[in-house]
């Protein structure tokens, strides 16, 4: 296989190798000699293409000519200019179909006093304020001596926000602070704060609502004679509770999966993106949940997202989520199409609708059925959009307060990134794979080479719900996981 045509209406077709000027490859029973050498993962015509008409993959336009397209020719950002404008109106013209329900399989998780379960069992030490970064990392350094073999492990984490952010931007600080203490995964949490900070534990209280007193302790840097020797004492008691837990068997409903890509190729959406989906609509016809975002990598393909919205509501609070990231974009004088990155148009991305379309196929075929603003926690089960941007760290920190246990993250150029919750890299081809094994976990190029999208997304679930059960960790949780990245829309004072 040489080349693929993904939808019958498609006006291209994707090289699944390198492929020169004069090569003659067959699409559809039909000849096409290309005119042009045509890198993997990037697109040739399938038909002449007259300026200003549309350019069709994925049964969608990905933008349109700049000029005439000779049938054969490589289509790419030198040709080829996107659709996309600023504000839209929308009518919600329903159509969504059920998922197949499935017998839930188990996982082995951690189940905690609130009803949610975790992955993990971890002690966590937060700070408010970036002013006490140092503090929290020598306090898990002199803590390791209480991990034990039920612990996972001891993690402080650093970022440099929590003082000098005005309004909104403060209140994104505190709500996602309070969601990372409130996360499943984390059996205990150590919350260090300076004491003159504007987002001071004080403040910070009022974003946690109910939470488990046991769980959770506080430690003002400014009122203790010693602060690293307080903490580690802390860490200390919260140890002996955290040791208390052992992983219980759990139905898949309890799952709740953040679904990210990052570092797109243009295989993504062939391979790595889908197979996502496929595993959502398995994931959630079990009763579980999972939650979609990067919402710029939504435009273009919103209103196939707005059309699977179970209700008007819902369709609405999209039409907001899309519209509102829009005004964000413009407010900083930024053109709403400021996408795909370099790395993604050498991998043969050519315009954002072509990333979008590619991109929300990670969310499968489920009705949407909530939508959350950043920092808010999943409330009902089945697929949830989420307000994030795309950056790779940012959305998958945004993804973890949410209340996923897990991210699943594709990937056709690979990186080594991780945040507090396990981020398992699947790869959208096996060169990929078989370079970057120290950051890959899953390879869905299999897909390329003749596996089914059956065969590899029941292998792929069992990888899920073994690495859920801590029977294997992502490649990430073997690097480095202390920096958290934290969404900022306003003014450093």
């Amino acid at each position: 296989m040489k080349s693929i045509k993904i939808h019958q209406n498609d006006s291209v077709a994707v090289a699944v190798e390198k492929l020169a000027a004069g090569d003659r490859v067959v699409v559809d029973n039909t000849e096409v000699e290309l005119l042009s050498d045509i890198p993997a993962g990037h697109k040739f015509a399938l038909k002449d293409i007259k300026s200003g008409e549309n350019i069709i993959k994925y049964a969608y336009p990905i933008g349109h000519a700049k000029c005439d397209i000779k049938k054969g020719e490589h289509i790419h950002t030198h040709n080829t200019k996107s659709n996309l404008s600023s504000l839209l109106n929308y009518e919600y013209n329903p159509n969504y179909k059920e998922v197949e329900k499935l017998i839930p399989r188990t996982f082995m998780g951690y189940k905690r006093k609130d009803g949610r379960v975790g992955i993990r069992n971890e002690i966590w030490i937060i700070p408010t304020v970036g002013c006490v970064n140092s503090i929290v990392r020598e306090i898990e350094a002199k803590s390791q001596q209480f991990k034990t073999e039920n612990i996972d492990g001891i993690y402080s984490y650093n970022h440099p926000y929590g003082c000098s952010q005005l309004g909104g931007d403060m209140q994104m600080t505190l709500s996602y602070l309070a969601g990372l203490i409130k996360h499943p995964n984390a059996a205990a949490v150590l919350v260090v704060g300076l004491g003159c900070e504007n987002g001071n534990i004080g403040e910070l209280l009022k974003h946690l609502g109910d939470f488990d007193k046991d769980r959770v302790r506080f430690l003002v840097a400014q009122e203790s004679d010693d602060e690293i020797a307080d903490g580690v004492k802390m860490v200390g008691e919260l140890a002996k509770l955290a040791d208390t837990y052992k992983r219980e068997e759990c139905p898949a409903s309890e799952l709740v999966i953040g679904l990210k890509c990052g570092g797109s190729d243009g295989f993504s959406g062939i391979t790595a993106n889908p197979l996502l989906g496929a595993l959502s609509d398995k994931i959630i016809g079990m009763g579980g949940s999972t939650i979609l975002t990067e919402v710029p990598e939504m435009f273009g393909a919103e209103t196939i997202l707005m059309n699977r919205c179970r209700t008007e509501n819902e369709f609405n609070k999209t039409v907001d989520l899309i519209n509102n990231f829009k005004k964000y974009f413009m407010r900083y004088g930024e053109g709403v199409d400021e996408n795909p990155s370099p790395g993604n148009k050498a991998g043969g991305i050519t315009t954002l609708e072509d990333k979008s379309l590619g991109c929300t196929q990670k969310g499968g075929t489920a009705p949407v059925e909530d939508v959350l603003c950043y920092g808010e926690a999943v409330k009902r089960k089945g697929l949830s959009l989420l307000q994030a941007p795309g950056n790779d760290l940012v959305a998958a920190n945004a993804l973890a307060v949410s209340g996923a246990q897990l991210v699943l993250f594709t990937t056709g150029r690979g990186t080594p990134f991780g945040c507090p919750i396990p981020t398992a890299k699947i790869s959208s081809n096996s060169a990929l794979a078989n370079k970057k094994s120290n950051w890959i976990d899953f390879n869905a190029g299999q897909l390329l080479e003749g596996k089914t999208m059956p065969e590899l997304s029941e292998e792929f679930l069992s990888f899920v719900l073994k690495l859920a059960s801590g029977e294997i960790k992502a490649k990430a949780e073997l690097l480095d996981k202390h920096e958290l990245a934290i969404f900022k829309d306003g003014v450093t004072l």
